[in-house]
């Protein structure tokens, strides 16, 4: 074997041995690496339960949902006011106004109820317990008591939702102390519809 090819074996072995020791270098490098992370703040861990309430609704409730969508398919404040008229106690507005009235004056405003339940219904909702008696709130935020509603008691999904419904304006009334600012309603354990509002009142 010539002295210029013994030379180049050489220089090739030389090289292949330097790649091998550099990456065994890289990989025991990576191994030695240890990040220290802070712990993320407890209201940015995601929540372990949903928002909404996992208690199912019962068989009345559901009846009155039945009864609420036809109504929303039929695009009927006739119907609507009619049905709210027939439930004991049910309200729709604090200024004394009649639910057609109250409704009618929405529509003509640019707010419209009937769209506005279906959004509802359609979405997460919450329980709670009144006087005994188990109430289903949609958007299950307003199931919350005001204290519990507070931005910094919430997790960061419940703080983007409460953003969503009520905007900054409704997170300022909320820290104010007055409750779920926006649109709500609830039907009870045993099938009545209680409430349909979006005023801010101590109702609840």
């Amino acid at each position: 074997m010539d002295a210029d090819r013994l030379t180049f074996i050489r220089l090739i072995a030389s090289i292949v041995l330097i790649a091998g020791l550099t990456a065994c270098g890289e990989e025991n490098a990576r191994e030695k690496v240890r990040l220290q992370v802070e712990q993320a703040p407890e209201y940015m861990a995601p929540s372990r339960e949903p928002i909404a309430d996992r208690t199912a609704l019962s068989a009345p409730a559901q009846e009155t949902i039945g009864e609420l969508r036809a109504i929303i398919e039929s695009n009927s404040l006739r119907q609507l006011t009619r049905l709210a008229g027939s439930q004991s106690g049910f309200v729709s507005n604090f200024a004394g106004a009649s639910h057609g009235d109250h409704w009618d004056l929405l529509r003509r405003t640019g707010f419209d109820p009937i769209l506005r339940l279906e959004e509802l219904l359609d979405g997460p909702y919450g329980v709670k317990m009144v006087a005994g008696e188990t109430w289903y709130v949609w958007p299950e935020l307003a199931a919350l008591e005001p204290e519990a509603l507070l931005p910094e008691r919430l997790n960061f999904s419940q703080r983007a939702r409460l953003e969503e419904l009520v905007g900054e304006a409704g997170i300022a009334q909320v820290r104010d102390g007055r409750g779920y600012p926006g649109i709500r309603t609830a039907i009870a354990e045993d099938g009545r519809w209680l409430y349909y509002v979006h005023e801010i009142t101590g109702e609840e």
